[in-house]
């Protein structure tokens, strides 16, 4: 599966593709940078969400690629998004790491909230 990011490193963007080389649901997954290339900065307001009250197993959900704090969520339940739209911000190790949009759609469901902390795999947003 391939998945995209926007990162910033010192102040410079860049859209990271990663796609998924192996492994099963219950090892950690390897992810491989296929494509890394300069982007434009995002605009967006800050939106409401609504937070699962225990883990979340939704085998469509896009997921953490890596633990962190959601720091930004820039859509909300019932917003149309298109593919690689920016829906949401994860900071690890200092670092911002956009979550896009794998596909164009609809905000099903937003399963974290502002300041939550995730790992890896755990669920963030549905689209439909």
């Amino acid at each position: 599966m391939l998945r995209k990011f926007k990162i910033t490193i010192d102040g410079k963007e860049y859209l990271v593709e990663m796609e998924e080389i192996g492994g099963n649901s219950s090892q950690p997954t390897t992810l491989q940078s296929v494509a890394p290339t300069s982007a434009p900065a995002p605009v967006a307001t800050e939106a409401a969400s609504v937070q699962a009250s225990q883990p979340v197993t939704d085998a469509t959900a896009m997921v953490a690629p890596m633990p962190g704090a959601i720091i930004k969520i820039l859509v909300a339940p019932g917003d149309q998004v298109k593919e690689n739209q920016p829906l949401m911000v994860l900071e690890a190790m200092k670092m911002e790491n956009e979550i896009v949009a794998n596909q164009a759609g609809v905000v099903a469901a937003i399963y974290v909230t502002k300041n939550d902390t995730v790992n890896a795999g755990d669920a963030l947003i549905r689209l439909s």
